[in-house]
């Protein structure tokens, strides 16, 4: 039986344009579930909480499918939205990243975008009147989305790794090889190769920015990776994740997939079990 219109214009819903790039579950993984094959809200926000991560959804979905009641209203301030002190998601993803996540974070007094959301003018401002925008941080080829965009209106310098590079043709910096290292004052680049040959993660003040090589999966309460979702090579994506043992990180930022803040011994051990635990598969 087919829902009266005035009962669902007084209800939050997804609409059947969503496309299942799980950008609102992971962003609000309490709110959000998956059914059928897309995203759909689990219960009516009812909380101020809820209601304020619903009205982020509606900004987050890249198809517009997150639909508000009839008449209510958005509130501001939403985006960018403070993950941990120094770290911003972005929201406004876009449907050429298949609704990646990006981020703003600082380091050594720079700006850094990670990876590129959909061009928005009030981003534009928030980025302006924060300072403006030192760099652009490219995880991989597949979550580059409007970067140029910011780029030129910024004059910002924009990095990817050669493997991947033809996925960013505005960059104006290459990063090669496959050893990680300090690339700009308190930003490590760790080259990850496996989603893509060209993937790599950014380590910025402890926080692992980590495009989508590796995640945090909130049903089962552990560090994942997307082994369906590898473009380039699964062998080599698990080598290349086992670098990560020998660096110093107490949260993860992913593109796709859930984010989390632990503490440095914890995150270690929630690796090593997941490398352990694929090892065995």
């Amino acid at each position: 039986m087919a829902e009266d219109k005035d009962d669902v214009d007084d209800h939050w819903q997804v609409s059947a344009a969503c496309f299942n790039c799980g950008a609102v579950r992971t962003a609000a993984p309490n709110l959000f579930i998956e059914r059928n094959g897309a995203s759909a809200f689990a219960h009516q926000p009812a909380s101020e909480q809820e209601i304020e991560d619903a009205w982020r959804g509606v900004l987050l979905c890249p198809a517009a499918a997150v639909r508000a009641p009839k008449g209510l209203k958005m509130p501001t301030g939403l985006f960018p939205q403070a993950l941990t002190p120094g770290v911003w998601r972005l929201g406004y993803n876009a449907r050429s990243s298949y609704g990646a996540h990006s981020y703003i974070t600082l380091a050594g007094g720079l700006r850094l975008m990670i990876d590129g959301p959909r061009w928005s003018g009030h981003l534009e401002r928030w980025i302006a009147e924060a300072g403006g925008l030192d760099h652009i941080l490219l995880t991989h080829r597949d979550d580059v989305a409007d970067a140029g965009l910011y780029a030129k209106r910024f004059g910002a310098r924009v990095w990817i790794h050669a493997n991947d590079a033809d996925g960013a043709p505005f960059a104006t910096d290459v990063i090669t090889g496959d050893l990680a290292h300090e690339m700009l004052p308190g930003v490590r680049v760790i080259p990850m190769a496996g989603h893509t040959r060209g993937s790599v993660m950014f380590l910025v003040n402890h926080a692992l920015f980590s495009g989508d090589s590796l995640r945090w999966d909130f049903r089962g309460h552990a560090l994942h990776a997307f082994r369906d979702a590898c473009w380039y090579d699964w062998p080599t994506q698990l080598r290349s994740l086992e670098r990560l043992v020998h660096e110093s990180f107490s949260s993860v930022f992913a593109g796709h997939g859930g984010s989390i803040v632990l503490d440095a011994p914890t995150m270690q051990s929630e690796l090593r079990a997941f490398l352990d635990t694929t090892k065995a598969d």
